[in-house]
């Protein structure tokens, strides 16, 4: 079992920048492809980006390419996610998820974070 709890949203101004970041309590973290999500209310989950199990191989919704890294530390079984030139609609509370094969599709995900809200003021 893996737990994941999600730290560092906030308020940020359009423009700005803010790096997410989810803590994993597993030891074999390095075992799972990890992957951010994101949600408002009223709509499913939202394919934000995945990163291989090594950390080697990204993926990025097309929406996301160019403005957002997804990173991975498996020595300290934390994943990031560093947004930049944030939008108002980057709005949401951002999930990360794990699994054991990448995948932009929320159902394929085995583990999931509370989540951390994002709100950029326009």
């Amino acid at each position: 079992q893996v737990q994941l709890v999600e730290t560092g949203g906030g308020l940020v101004q359009a423009g700005g920048s803010l790096r997410v970041s989810c803590a994993a309590s597993e030891h074999t973290f390095r075992s799972y492809t990890m992957g951010w999500f994101r949600q408002v209310p009223g709509k499913g989950r939202e394919f934000v980006a995945a990163i291989s199990r090594s950390g080697g191989s990204t993926y990025y919704a097309d929406s996301m390419e160019g403005r957002f890294i997804i990173s991975k530390d498996n020595a300290k079984n934390m994943m990031y996610l560093q947004m930049n030139s944030l939008k108002p609609e980057d709005t949401a509370v951002y999930l990360c998820a794990a699994n054991g094969e990448i995948s932009i599709f929320d159902r394929e995900y085995d583990y999931w974070g509370q989540g951390t809200q994002v709100t950029v003021s326009s």
